[in-house]
């Protein structure tokens, strides 16, 4: 999640893995309205030396990090000054664990005061397994303010081994979906989205992917795209190739729904909407922290770099 809603990086993939690591009300004064489009620029913003480190995506192939620096550009560029310059601690931006058998970098860019959106997230983290191999985990998530109660945006991708793959994208609810069908039908329905997990799942190495964290499983949309990908040893190529012709275009398309519907568009909301909608964005961001990240960091990097970087990451989470 991320969500979103989530971190990242999920307790419960790890977990499937290795043992050392882990992974975003009805109201009779109801009188939101989608309609007005807030001017998302397509000017860049200076970037920070220390940036670069999170955008090289050093352990990912060809590929996969092809489409996240793509999606990553996309957000940026149409968000454009309505974000922050990113000013994480060189520290936080990139850190690893003391016998460089782990090593992560966090990018965080806030939005300014007259943005809809919060922040955005990316981050990506590579550890050696136990049994041989890496595992290597991309992500990139947007969190939205309580001025609009629009889905936020999430894309993880989750390689354990050459051959095998865990992709989670979605665009996370923050409304009940029974309560507000109006909301189901405006981000869900009308935008055709689970046609995009149609398409995946059409593949014949696709299968469905559960995570073993029901919290995480009530966060997702009814169209979020949770599968596991897997080819033959002989075939490691065919990961790559599913990632370049079939993945990248399903992401792009969520992305820029998002872009278009959530991130770009106005809903206005009552007062008590917006006080309610803080109140459980406050909730998911604070079991975020609680639920992962206090027992999986320490475990990954040490209790001091944990310590510095989960500082950091309570004061963006609780800003």
């Amino acid at each position: 999640m991320a969500v979103l809603l989530l971190w990242p990086f999920h307790s419960s993939h790890f977990n499937s893995h290795t043992s050392i690591l882990t992974q975003s009300l009805p109201s009779s004064s109801r009188s939101f309205s989608v309609g007005k489009r807030f001017s998302c620029s397509s000017s860049s913003t200076s970037m920070e030396h220390h940036e670069s480190k999170f955008k090289e995506f050093p352990y990912a192939s060809v590929p996969h990090r092809e489409l996240m620096v793509e999606l990553v550009s996309t957000m940026e560029n149409r968000l454009g000054a309505s974000l922050l310059p990113c000013t994480l601690p060189s520290h936080v931006q990139y850190f690893e664990n003391e016998y460089a058998t782990a090593h992560a970098s966090l990018y965080v860019r806030s939005g300014n005061s007259s943005s809809q959106v919060d922040f955005i997230l990316g981050s990506w983290v590579h550890c050696n397994l136990p049994t041989g191999g890496a595992l290597n985990i991309t992500s990139l998530s947007a969190y939205l303010r309580p001025s609009t109660d629009a889905p936020n945006f999430l894309i993880e991708v989750i390689r354990s081994s050459p051959t095998t793959l865990i992709l989670i994208l979605d665009l996370p609810p923050r409304k009940d979906l029974v309560q507000h069908p109006d909301y189901l039908k405006t981000f869900y329905e009308e935008t055709q989205l689970d046609k995009q997990r149609q398409l995946l799942e059409k593949l014949p190495e696709v299968k469905p992917y559960f995570s073993s964290s029901l919290y995480i499983r009530a966060l997702v949309s009814p169209s979020a795209i949770l599968v596991s990908i897997e080819t033959e040893p002989s075939q490691a190529i065919r990961i790559d190739e599913i990632i370049q012709d079939h993945i990248s275009p399903v992401a792009k398309v969520m992305l820029d729904t998002w872009l278009d519907l959530c991130a770009c568009t106005e809903r206005r909301l009552t007062d008590d909407e917006s006080t309610d909608l803080a109140k459980r964005d406050q909730i998911i961001k604070n079991k975020t922290i609680e639920i992962d990240l206090e027992s999986s960091f320490p475990r990954l990097f040490g209790q001091e770099v944990a310590n510095q970087v989960l500082g950091v990451l309570r004061e963006i989470y609780n800003s």
